[in-house]
């Protein structure tokens, strides 16, 4: 795992956090995003990880901005499954890492600019 801290061999914080087209985690110091396949995590959690990675933001019509019916609803089990999938990579990658999760606030954010 590589980011820009300067000691990237010792990265002790990570977080789980969805972006557009980035991969789900992220150095906690300096918010480096990380490559997944450079992580020590099994592939069926890195392939968990990246289809919730890719359904960031789905609750959002980018042609008409403006958000969908059930966004909030969309939105909410997106940071259930973050969690959960943050839990997991908590498990596997052990005492060593501190791993928390990041819940999407876009919602809130778009209707605040609204």
């Amino acid at each position: 795992m590589h980011c820009f801290c300067e000691d990237d061999e010792e990265m002790k914080y990570l977080k789980v956090e969805g972006d557009f087209g980035a991969d789900p985690i992220w150095c906690d110091d300096c918010g480096s995003n990380l490559d997944i396949e450079e992580i020590p995590l099994s592939q069926p959690l890195k392939m968990n990880l990246m289809k919730w990675a890719r359904q960031y933001g789905d609750w959002i019509d980018s042609n008409q901005d403006q958000l969908k019916a059930k966004a909030i609803s969309m939105e909410e089990e997106h940071n259930r499954l973050g969690q959960l999938l943050t839990e997991e990579v908590q498990k596997e990658l052990g005492v060593n890492h501190n791993v928390h999760f990041t819940p999407s606030t876009s919602v809130n954010t778009f209707l605040i600019s609204l």
